[in-house]
């Protein structure tokens, strides 16, 4: 018995150990990310449209005080923080007119990018007002493009990024599943609600091999979300909104502070 005891304390004084350095170890990342420029970068997803509260000067990019590269900045106090990112923006936008803030000195960026790419706006419309059939059949169009170009366009992103901003810690953040399945849900059919969560499931994957591929690190909303999506009853996303059309399925300023800015907290 005093064996056993003895056992457990020292188990529990390595675990306690453990979870301690692990946590400095993280404490240190986020200060290291700090001390120097963080750049956000993106689309809608990372400018916050959808949380309310948006920058005035930023125009239609719609860039928010509630989206999580402003919550990380306000939060670390990096010693320069630009905000690029713009609602719409795909690969090509990104290249030609988000990217001129990085530098040696940017030690922090994050971006997600690709959704637009691949024609979520499309997708989503098709799937709101046709039948099954014709979401499936928009959806097969939307993951051959991932297949097929969109990876080339992320590499370009990537590849540039890496260029202009050699010595940055790069996190790419992913999209979430829009729909909680299993549930009565007045709107889309539980096919099409499927089908769309399974298109955002294809469109991560391929975004966390680009990223991979260039050495960056994927923040994988998914599990953050689980929970919050539509038809949960605690959703943090917006569903359909005719009144502001812009804002329909993207993320609530809780879905900003509570889905993604703990996976850039952790990636950062």
């Amino acid at each position: 018995m005093r064996r056993s005891r003895i056992a457990v304390f020292v188990i529990s004084t390595l675990l306690a150990v453990g979870t301690a350095l692990t946590g400095a170890a993280a404490a240190q990342a986020s200060q290291t990310a700090a001390t120097g420029g963080y750049v956000a970068l993106g689309d809608s997803y990372s400018s916050g449209v959808g949380a309310g509260s948006y920058i005035g000067s930023s125009g239609d990019c719609d860039r928010s005080t509630k989206a999580y590269p402003y919550l990380w900045a306000a939060a670390h106090s990096p010693s320069k923080f630009d905000f690029t990112a713009c609602s719409g923006a795909r690969t090509g936008d990104v290249l030609s007119g988000q990217l001129g803030p990085l530098s040696s000195a940017t030690s922090l960026v994050s971006i997600s990018v690709g959704g637009n790419d691949a024609g979520f706006a499309d997708v989503m419309t098709t799937c709101v007002l046709q039948s099954d059939s014709s979401c499936l059949s928009r959806i097969k169009t939307a993951k051959a493009y991932v297949d097929s170009t969109l990876p080339k366009q992320l590499d370009t992103v990537y590849t540039a990024i890496r260029s202009k901003a050699p010595n940055a810690h790069v996190v790419v953040l992913g999209y979430p599943r829009f729909y909680k399945l299993g549930t009565t849900c007045v709107g889309l059919s539980g096919t099409k609600r499927s089908a769309i969560n399974g298109a955002a499931d294809y469109l991560d994957t391929a975004i966390n091999k680009a990223a991979a591929d260039h050495g960056f690190t994927f923040g994988d909303v998914r599990a953050t979300f689980t929970g919050h999506e539509l038809c949960s009853g605690s959703a943090w996303l917006h569903s359909l909104n005719l009144l502001s059309i812009s804002t329909s399925y993207h993320p609530t300023a809780s879905g900003q502070s509570g889905g993604y800015l703990p996976v850039l907290n952790s990636a950062a």
